[in-house]
């Protein structure tokens, strides 16, 4: 299982999974697995990133894979 940051940056940006998930165009079932740790595909993790609010160049903020 991969480490990420996912869970923090959402609670510190005060967005629901609902919402992330939402604007990521991916399930809330897929935030939760992000969140615990699974892997995800890279261009899943290019939504999330992307759906943050962030550049792909902060993949390493989010995700430290």
């Amino acid at each position: 299982m991969s480490k990420n940051s996912l869970r923090k940056i959402r609670e510190a940006l005060m967005i629901s999974k609902a919402e992330l998930a939402r604007k990521a165009n991916i399930s809330p079932m897929t935030v939760t697995r992000i969140e615990n740790g699974m892997t995800c595909r890279m261009e899943t993790k290019r939504k999330v990133i992307l759906a943050l609010g962030y550049e792909i160049s902060d993949k390493n903020l989010v995700f430290s894979d």
